[in-house]
């Protein structure tokens, strides 16, 4: 029962995280606070939860890398496609020679292999951590889709440079040729994977919906087990689980847009998604402050060391890394948007340069959480020879502290950054909210035109299926500037509710049938879609009896 309870006093601590975070006087990150209270669940001298690293790496990072491909913004995505490669492709390399330089050369027992491993884990940020430390300092919209953009990327850059670098630890042996051909493979073979994977359980799920009718319980458990699937599949290939997952989630971004699941079954599902996002950040922070008491320790005194490191010499090098990353950032954010800015006046155009406070923004946003933790935590125990893995406690050591220094650096600095910086409106997604609007309440009243009646219908019941479908047609018209219908008769209150039902489910169809449209066409941002379609999911499931298909 050991290990049992201390996972559920780690799921407790998530939820008390929740409500501790909103008590705080300071606006405090909620990982830091998740963090706090993993060294108390340490401190009551419970065992430490020990998981293989491999298992680790599977429980924790298909579905959250699954889950940011889902939902991060296509059109923001897109649009800003340029900068989001900067940061999450040439970023990347750029910390892990950056960082693998500085790291060996501030701890030179460090091996140079296991240096860039370390930069390479540590090169990945979370966008997680950074909106909740920007909670009531709010970041941009359009910053915000950067980051977020930029960490479902750069997730998937710094692993994939993070597994050629312990390979390298391993094998003592690096081809720069090799890794080339390899990366092609890994890359290419984990979003085709991801893809396909996808796309083949969407047909199951439609043909099973289509012959057996949809359940909303076996629909979201196979959506649960889609990104392991996908994630085990590339890696049975030797290609990336890790891409993989990420391809799914943007691939099921795109098959939701299909419509073919239910109403209850979208509202549902995006609950359990919201409650399994939650739960999986929240134990991953918990778990990094259960194990922190045992990290410092084991940096401390390592089985190979003469003698036991000092606190202070081990703290100074993590402050020295996190600066580090800070200033590799902000240069690289500086000169990046210097050149695109060169680039596009060469090319006729007037490139914009955002405020140096926009700048430093993005670097202090650069706060590392959930991946570089998990990644970390994948270093292998030994050598194939059976040695201890060389520098592996002195690596998650300063793995961790730099996440833990980075939560507080952003936590202080970033508020003070963005506060009162005054941005001009962001009146484009108001102006394609509003069209989108108007397109779907004009579906909805042609549909109610050829819903006709519906089954069964009695002619004596006429006038109050014409009353109804002047009511449901009075919401839409009211949306267009329009008139209002008049209500049901009071006695005859049923078969009025019947008919209501009946239009207003019609209405609702042809709404959201328009917006899949044109999310499909680009007319319509995937974001602004997905949350008209969820108020029309809400509505619907009111109006729609548990057992109607």
């Amino acid at each position: 029962m050991g290990e049992v309870g201390v996972v559920l006093a780690m799921l407790l601590a998530v939820v008390a995280s929740g409500y501790v975070v909103r008590l705080l006087p300071i606006a405090l990150p909620l990982p830091l606070v998740q963090i706090g209270l993993g060294v108390a669940i340490a401190s009551f001298g419970w065992h430490p939860v020990r998981l293989e690293p491999h298992t680790f790496f599977i429980l924790f990072l298909p579905p959250l890398l699954f889950l940011d491909g889902w939902r991060i913004p296509k059109v923001g995505l897109f649009r800003d496609k340029g900068v989001i490669l900067e940061l999450a492709l040439g970023l990347v390399l750029f910390t892990v020679v950056g960082a693998g330089f500085l790291i060996h050369w501030l701890i030179p027992e460090m091996p140079l292999a296991l240096s860039f491993a370390l930069a390479a884990i540590l090169a990945p940020t979370d966008p997680v951590a950074v909106g909740s430390i920007a909670a009531r300092v709010p970041i941009p919209p359009r910053l915000m889709h950067i980051l977020e953009g930029e960490s479902l990327l750069n997730d998937a850059s710094g692993l994939v440079c993070f597994r050629f670098a312990v390979a390298a630890a391993l094998t003592g042996s690096f081809s720069l040729g090799s890794a080339a051909l390899t990366f092609l493979w890994v890359a290419l073979g984990g979003i085709a994977t991801g893809v396909v994977i996808t796309l083949a359980m969407g047909a199951v799920q439609r043909l099973l919906a289509k012959r057996f009718g949809e359940e909303p319980g076996a629909s979201i458990l196979l959506n649960l087990l889609l990104p392991f699937g996908a994630y085990l599949a590339a890696e049975h290939i030797a290609a990336s689980g890790i891409l993989a997952a990420v391809a799914a989630g943007i691939t099921m971004s795109y098959v939701e847009l299909g419509g073919r699941a239910l109403a209850t079954t979208r509202v549902r599902r995006n609950v359990v998604w919201d409650t399994v996002q939650f739960s999986l950040n929240g134990v991953m922070f918990v778990l990094l402050g259960e194990q922190l008491p045992d990290i410092v320790r084991a940096a401390l005194r390592g089985p190979d060391l003469p003698v036991p490191r000092d606190f202070w010499w081990l703290a100074g090098n993590a402050l020295a890394i996190s600066l580090g990353l800070i200033l590799l950032r902000l240069v690289w954010v500086w000169v990046s948007l210097r050149l695109s800015r060169m680039a596009a006046r060469r090319a006729g155009r007037e490139g914009i340069m955002p405020r140096k406070r926009l700048i430093f923004a993005t670097s202090l946003a650069g706060v590392r959480g959930a991946i570089t933790l998990a990644g970390i935590l994948t270093l292998p125990l030994a050598l194939p020879g059976g040695e201890p893995f060389p520098g592996r406690d002195l690596a998650v050591f300063l793995a961790s502290a730099v996440i833990v220094v980075s939560l507080i650096v952003a936590s202080v600095g970033l508020p003070r950054v963005l506060r009162g910086l005054e941005l001009p409106p962001e009146t484009a997604s108001e102006i394609e909210e509003e069209r989108a609007r108007q397109a779907a309440a004009l579906a909805a009243l042609g549909a109610i035109d050829m819903a006709g009646h519906p089954t069964p219908f009695d002619e004596k019941d006429a006038d109050i299926h014409a009353s109804a479908a002047e009511q449901v047609r009075g919401l839409y018209q009211h949306r267009l500037g329009g008139g209002s219908g008049d209500g049901t008769h009071p006695a005859r209150v049923r078969v009025a509710e019947e008919a209501e039902r009946h239009y207003r489910l019609a209405a609702l169809s042809a709404e959201r049938k328009v917006l899949q449209q044109m999310a499909r066409h680009g007319q319509l941002s995937d974001e602004t879609a997905r949350r008209l379609v969820q108020e029309i999911d809400l509505v619907e499931a009111r109006y729609r009896s548990p057992g109607t298909h």
